[in-house]
């Protein structure tokens, strides 16, 4: 499949209901990284009138779990993948229109790589970064990734 925002948006709906309907879109795709955009609404909103921490943990996830993927289909190698471990900060309400970017998509490789030559899992934490439109952080997610080459 080739790694489409629109492609990667419909597979969610199919596959990933609850992250579509709660507002959830992947907007670009690169080999290094992934944008994802999810508006604060009432479906996604907790009782303090912004969003709710697990509407922004889904839309965190995606673009490490986008470029994970895209990695994978890129090395033409079956590789398990699993988030293993999920960290979390919030720093500001999250209001309006957030932006969760990650920027790990050679730390991927690299690890599908190490998994290749040594036939071992690896773990890889990626940082996907929450941002209103002022460009201020309203939160960070890290996602322990497991990856591991099959035979």
């Amino acid at each position: 499949m080739k790694f489409t925002p629109r492609k990667v948006n419909l597979f969610n709906l199919v596959k990933l209901p609850l992250a579509y309907l709660g507002g959830v879109r992947v907007r670009t795709i690169t080999d290094t990284e992934v944008v994802v955009s999810i508006k604060h609404r009432w479906m996604n909103q907790n009782p303090f009138k912004s969003m709710f921490w697990a509407a922004q943990g889904m839309a965190a996830e995606m673009p490490t779990g986008v470029l994970v993927m895209k990695a994978i289909d890129d090395s033409k190698r079956k590789v398990s993948m699993l988030v293993t471990k999920q960290e979390a900060e919030f720093f500001k309400k999250a209001t309006g229109k957030i932006l969760f970017s990650c920027k790990g998509g050679n730390e991927i490789r690299e690890a599908i790589q190490k998994s290749i030559a040594t036939g071992e899992g690896q773990v890889i934490v990626l940082t996907s970064e929450g941002k209103n439109k002022e460009g201020v952080i309203v939160s960070r997610f890290k996602f322990h990734w497991s990856l591991r080459v099959k035979k």
